[in-house]
C-alpha cells in the first residue's frame, strides 16, 4: 500500500527509559558536573544557611527584648498598669458592706432574732469574711511585715498596719457578730484603688453642711481630744427615710466612726489588710424592714445615689 505524499510525517515522544529516569534522581542528590547537592551548590547552601541563622537571631532577640520590656513595664504582679484616672475603676473608691445576701441581687439581711438556723447564715458568711485578719500571722508571707500602726507612726517602707479585731466588740465571732441578740453587726470597706490618697475633713470648722449633725459633733469632740484624728475618712449610717431614721436606733461604729488615714497609700504590699468599720445597730425596731444608707466622707469620694458613689445600701429586717 502506497503513502499519501500530502500526508506529513511525526515523531512521537516515547517514554524515558528507566534508565534516564535514575539518572535524573541521582543528579538531584549529586550532580557531578555542577557538584550540586540536593539541586544547590555549596556556595548556595552556605548563602541560605547564613541568611536563616541571621534571621532567626534577629528575630529571637527582639522577641526577647519585646518579652522583657512586657514583663517590666505591663506585667508587674504588685502594679497595675492603668492608675485611678486611667483605669476602669477610677479615683473615687466605692464603699462595700458584709455579710451580703446569698441572692447577689438583693441586699436585705433578713433573720428571726431568736433562731439560731435563721442567723446562723449570715454569721458564717461573717466568719469566711474575717478568716484572712484572724490568721494573718499564719498565711504564708502575711504576719512577717506587719507593723503596729498609729497617726504619729506610719507603716515603714514595705510593712503594713495591722488590724486589730479586739477593737471590734461585741462584732465579733465569738459574740456571735450580737445578731442573737437582735443587734447586728454590719461590716463596711473602702474599695481598694492602688496609689489613691483620702483628702480629709480635718478642718472642724469647715465640714460639709450635708455631713449629719451626730457626725459633726462626734470629729469635733474626737479631735478636740486629739488632733490626730481628724486625719480619718469618715463613715455615718443613716435610715433613707424618716420611718427608718426612727426604726434603725442607736448606731455604734467600731473601732472608728470611719477609716484611720494610716492606712493610705494602698500598695499592694504582701500581707495588706483593708480597715474595717463595725457598725453595730443597737436597738433597731423589729418586724420592719429599715432602708440604710452609709456614705464615706472625704473630700476625693465623690457622692452619687443613683450612681452608687460613696455610698452603700442595704436593709435590715429582724422578725
Amino acid at each position: 500500500m502506497s503513502r499519501n505524499p500530502k500526508l506529513e510525517e511525526f515523531e512521537i515522544e516515547t517514554k524515558p527509559t528507566r534508565s534516564i529516569r535514575r539518572g535524573n534522581v541521582s543528579n538531584f542528590f549529586y550532580d557531578s558536573n555542577t557538584g550540586a547537592f540536593l539541586g544547590r551548590t555549596a556556595e548556595s547552601w552556605c548563602k541560605i544557611i547564613l541568611f536563616y541563622v541571621i534571621f532567626y537571631a534577629v528575630l529571637g532577640a527582639l522577641f526577647m527584648i519585646c518579652m522583657v520590656t512586657f514583663k517590666e513595664q505591663f506585667i508587674n504582679p504588685r502594679v497595675p498598669r492603668l492608675q485611678q484616672d486611667r483605669g476602669l475603676i477610677g479615683t473615687s473608691p466605692g464603699l462595700g458592706f458584709r455579710p451580703l445576701p446569698p441572692d447577689v441581687r438583693s441586699t436585705l439581711i433578713w433573720y428571726k432574732g431568736t433562731s439560731y438556723e435563721s442567723y446562723k447564715y449570715w454569721e458564717d458568711e461573717l466568719i469566711k469574711f474575717l478568716k484572712v485578719y484572724k490568721m494573718k500571722g499564719q498565711t504564708a508571707g502575711a504576719g512577717q511585715n506587719i507593723f503596729n500602726c498609729g497617726f504619729r507612726s506610719p507603716p515603714p517602707p514595705g510593712k503594713v498596719c495591722d488590724v486589730d479585731i479586739r477593737a471590734w466588740e461585741p462584732c465579733i465571732e465569738e459574740n456571735h457578730f450580737s445578731f442573737h441578740k437582735s443587734s447586728p453587726c454590719i461590716f463596711l470597706k473602702l474599695n481598694r484603688i492602688y496609689g489613691w490618697r483620702p483628702e480629709f475633713y480635718n478642718d472642724t470648722t469647715n465640714l460639709p453642711r450635708e455631713m449629719p449633725h451626730e457626725l459633726q459633733t462626734h470629729i469635733k469632740n474626737i479631735t478636740q481630744y486629739n488632733r490626730d484624728y481628724a486625719n480619718m475618712v469618715w463613715v455615718s449610717c443613716e435610715g433613707e427615710t424618716p420611718a427608718d431614721k426612727e426604726n434603725i436606733g442607736v448606731v455604734r461604729y467600731l473601732p472608728y466612726a470611719g477609716f484611720p488615714g494610716y492606712f493610705y497609700p494602698y500598695t499592694n504590699a504582701e500581707g495588706y489588710l483593708s480597715p474595717l468599720v463595725a457598725v453595730h445597730l443597737v436597738r433597731p425596731k423589729t418586724g420592719r424592714v429599715i432602708n440604710i444608707e452609709c456614705r464615706a466622707w472625704a473630700k476625693n469620694i465623690k457622692y452619687d445615689r443613683r450612681e452608687k458613689l460613696g455610698t452603700v445600701h442595704f436593709e435590715v429586717m429582724i422578725e
